[in-house]
């Protein structure tokens, strides 16, 4: 130690000359200040003094072009007037929740640091300390998390709402947007669904049960743990007699009174087009991190891909109950239809059932998992053997053969060719040489390529079965759509979503949605699948869905019953295009059995569906051509779509201007070298003349 002592004491002298006491202190303070005024920064942007309104509105829902198309709202954004309640209602609420409410200034002190030790001892963020104001904060403009960030965040932005509101605003706003359970947002509606009363009625017992649910709405449920709840409400009851809210009679009597339950409903939901707007909700929820909670209470602006017209459409023809199966068993042919625009991924319409529909209940649009069927062909056979270097005319194997380790599929009528080309096999939609071709390409190119597509393969789907559809899990109408949409886009899948923008009550953006492109395949290749999927639809299983003067490619699929000798399907689908719009249908039951399941052997029950979808659907679209001819249109000697006239009118005015463009450069560039240039600008100048008319020549053909 003597040895060190020397050491030691140069260590201290060095650190007195240094003032390095001083400079850490300076440091720290450096840094607490910096904290300071960021947190205060991040108050200054928060637009507090829309607050009030914006809790009072309910959730929009704007559509592509930023229309509204509609409103979720409850019952809850009417809310109650502080003034008109008796007096025990708030003060049970402020007993319990933060008693000394009048006289802070938005945050407690006594109660920041009895949770801050709190957490410090549980060795992670546990909650507590919170102010009402600090609550409201937090269920209106922040995220649920527990950081200590977000902590300081919702004491600077507490305090600013302290500044623009008088505390009976504050409460005011927090009773009408709290979650009591049971579904009920606002005390108003609590008091409905505990006690089927307005809450003006309600006892100080009632009310004490009430304001104690605020610690745990969902466990405190007096309906599933009603001696907790009671348990809950004595202690109000003692907190409000320890502050002289009520007198020791009130409290006795109070704790007496037996809380007799009665269900009057509480919260409800009201919505348009009300799968689509489920599937938004899914989407916040899941994609960006949003609760139900807060999208049902916060008066958000949710934009979307919605195109209100196809939306009406697709429901007006999901009410036309003579389009579809008739039930089994008392039980309706359920359905899950999804319409998207290939550009950009975005789901312009959706249905997700038929019949009684249950606020964010199964949506088959988007949450279905069911086997595709020989809808998969083109994605996990046809599109990766064109890659390979197969041609639409490429001859396939067509005669009964067994696969690997005992696989023996069968064509669906049984007979064979021996062989055929590929886009017959696509366009008849046969079954040997769909799986005959996977195995020469390769299984693991087309499990490859079916994931491109954005379709999920489990373990137990890498097989040969995988050609016709055969999967553990399947794949939603949502998916399959967004899959065929890689073909009419050039080969580019855009990632499937609904929401483009959630912005919050005080006008802050809280989510923007990022675009995700995937190169699925070259448009070379997307543009021949497309020739052979319009076959499918001229002169194939998809022709009864034919819409004369609709340019529509498509593919059909169905699953087998698991059961011999009962005619019929599992599933049923079809997924088509035309150049601006991907529609995907599925029909079946949720649970296929002996007495549930669809009468037709093939797709012949979905086909006309899908057809009055899309037919519905093109009216409210521009009119719009493949680059590419049908197969048929193809061999009859055919290479270009027919275009209107009005069409071609426009492309010869477009080229017209661009060689009028080229001209002008051309003489503008040559003119210093006029003589030496003048054959050059007059072969511009016929070359122009020519390609006009060669245009003229086809539109008269």
């Amino acid at each position: 130690m003597k040895k060190l002592r020397p050491l030691w004491e140069y260590i201290v002298r060095f650190w007195k000359k240094r003032h390095l006491t001083q400079i850490l202190l300076l440091l720290v303070l450096v840094i607490i200040l910096v904290t300071i005024l960021y947190f205060a920064w991040l108050a200054t942007r928060a637009n507090v003094q829309s607050l009030k309104e914006g809790l009072s509105q309910p959730t929009v829902i704007y559509d592509k072009d930023g229309d509204v198309a509609t409103n979720v709202a409850t019952n809850r954004t009417k809310g109650v007037n502080i003034d008109k309640l008796p007096k025990y209602v708030p003060n049970a609420v402020v007993a319990i929740e933060d008693e000394r409410f009048y006289e802070h200034n938005g945050f407690d002190i006594k109660g920041i640091a009895r949770a801050f030790f709190g957490n410090l001892f549980a060795g992670r963020i546990t909650g507590g300390g919170s102010t009402i104001t600090q609550q409201l904060t937090k269920n209106a403009l922040l995220s649920p998390e527990r950081t200590y960030k977000r902590k300081a965040e919702e004491l600077f932005l507490a305090v600013k709402i302290e500044k623009v509101y008088k505390k009976n605003e504050i409460l005011q706003m927090y009773l009408n947007q709290v979650y009591f359970g049971g579904g009920a947002w606002g005390i108003s509606n609590a008091s409905k669904k505990y006690f089927n009363k307005d809450i003006n009625d309600v006892s100080i017992s009632e009310a004490a049960l009430l304001a104690g649910l605020l610690h745990s709405p969902n466990y405190l449920n007096p309906y599933n743990n009603y001696d907790l709840a009671v348990k809950r409400r004595n202690v109000v009851l003692g907190k409000m007699k320890e502050l002289g809210m009520i007198s020791a009679a009130e409290y006795t009597e109070a704790k007496k009174e037996k809380i007799r339950l009665k269900d009057g409903g509480g919260s409800f939901i009201e919505r348009k087009y009300p799968y689509y707007v489920d599937a938004v909700l899914n989407e916040a929820i899941s994609k960006y991190g949003l609760t139900q909670e807060e999208i049902l209470t916060r008066g958000y602006r949710i934009y979307t891909e919605m195109d209100q017209n196809l939306q009406a459409g697709l429901e007006t023809v999901f009410h036309k109950n003579y389009l579809f199966p008739r039930g089994m068993g008392g039980e309706i042919v359920q359905s899950g239809a999804v319409l998207m625009d290939p550009a950009s991924g975005g789901a312009r319409a959706l249905v997700g059932g038929r019949g009684e529909h249950v606020f964010r209940g199964y949506n088959r649009a988007t949450q279905l998992r069911a086997q595709p069927g020989s809808a998969i062909k083109p994605l996990v056979v046809y599109t990766p053997a064109l890659e390979e270097g197969y041609k639409y005319s490429s001859k396939l194997e067509d005669k009964p053969t067994t696969f690997g380790n005992n696989y023996k599929p069968e064509n669906f009528s049984r007979t064979y060719q021996g062989e055929v080309p590929m886009y017959k096999a696509l366009e008849e939609s046969l079954n040997i040489p769909a799986v005959w071709l996977l195995d020469q390409i390769g299984l693991n190119k087309g499990l490859d390529k079916l994931q491109k597509f954005g379709i999920p393969v489990e373990k137990g789907d890498k097989n040969l079965a995988i050609a016709l559809g055969g999967m553990n899990g399947g794949a939603s109408p949502m998916q399959m759509a967004n899959a065929f949409s890689v073909f009419p886009n050039g080969g580019k899948r855009q990632e499937s979503h609904l929401i483009t923008k959630i912005v919050g009550p005080t006008g802050n953006v809280m989510a923007e949605r990022e675009p995700v492109t995937t190169k699925v395949t070259s448009k070379k290749v997307s543009d021949e699948m497309t020739s052979m999927l319009l076959n499918v639809v001229e002169s194939g299983t998809g022709q009864r869905a034919h819409i004369p003067g609709v340019p529509l490619a498509g593919k059909t699929g169905s699953t087998q019953l698991p059961y011999r000798g009962i005619p019929g399907t599992k599933d049923q689908w079809m997924v088509g295009y035309t150049p601006n719009l991907v529609g995907a249908v599925w029909i079946g039951f949720d649970k296929t059995d002996r007495q549930h399941h669809l009468p037709s052997s093939s797709s012949a029950n979905v086909v006309p569906i899908f057809k009055e979808i899309m037919r519905t659907s093109v009216t409210h679209l521009p009119k719009k051509n493949f680059d590419v001819v049908s197969i048929n249109d193809k061999l009859a000697g055919k290479t270009k779509a027919d275009n209107s006239f009005g069409d071609q009118a426009k492309e010869i005015s477009k080229e017209l201007n661009e060689n009028a463009h080229k001209l002008g450069n051309t003489i503008k560039e040559q003119a210093p070298k006029w003589k030496k240039g003048a054959k050059k600008v007059i072969r511009h100048i016929g070359e122009a003349v020519d390609s006009i008319v060669e245009k003229v020549k086809e539109m008269s053909q």
